[in-house]
């Protein structure tokens, strides 16, 4: 049977890492603060990673995870290095900017996204990167407004319920 089959793993096994979302080109790297500290702490998993690797037992792969590594790290250290953290707006702000929760509502009911950095963006939170189309959509817009959303199933049309700045984690 194969590998893939059996409930086989060793802690041994490299993870399996997706790419990081790439910048387009002449984007600042807009961080929330939540999302710098979020960089910061994946550095240092990285770099204790590469330390535990180098104190352990040499492998015959051991080279090629110390070299993933390290471009693992000398990727995240240039996203940190460059990126621009920006500071939420008065609480009482209605309108939306980077960082802030919006919530929605069109025909399919109410959703609340967050407008987030590259690097934050996590859709299944909610959590959408100011490149977006639909944070695109959005940022400028205030409360009481109405948008139309261009979507592959069709477009819809959504009002700006709420707009909030409070930080979460």
């Amino acid at each position: 049977m194969s590998k893939a089959f059996t409930d086989e793993e060793t802690a041994d096994a490299p993870r399996i890492v997706p790419a990081r979302a790439p910048l387009p080109p002449g984007v600042p790297n807009y961080v929330t603060a939540r999302g710098l500290a979020r960089l910061r702490a994946e550095l240092a998993v990285l770099r204790a990673e590469r330390a535990d690797l180098e104190a352990g037992a040499r492998s015959p792969d051991q080279a090629e995870r110390l070299a993933a590594l390290s471009r693992r790290r000398a990727e995240l250290e240039q996203r940190i290095a460059s990126a621009e953290r920006v500071a939420p707006p008065d609480p009482s702000c209605d309108t939306v900017r980077f960082g802030a929760s919006v919530s929605l509502e069109g025909a399919s009911g109410v959703r609340r996204y967050r407008i987030v950095g590259v690097d934050e963006a996590d859709a299944a939170r909610g959590d959408i990167a100011f490149v977006s189309p639909l944070a695109r959509t959005l940022l400028g817009r205030t409360v009481g407004d109405r948008v139309r959303l261009r979507a592959p199933r069709g477009d819809e049309e959504l009002e700006i319920l709420a707009v909030d700045y409070a930080e979460e984690s």
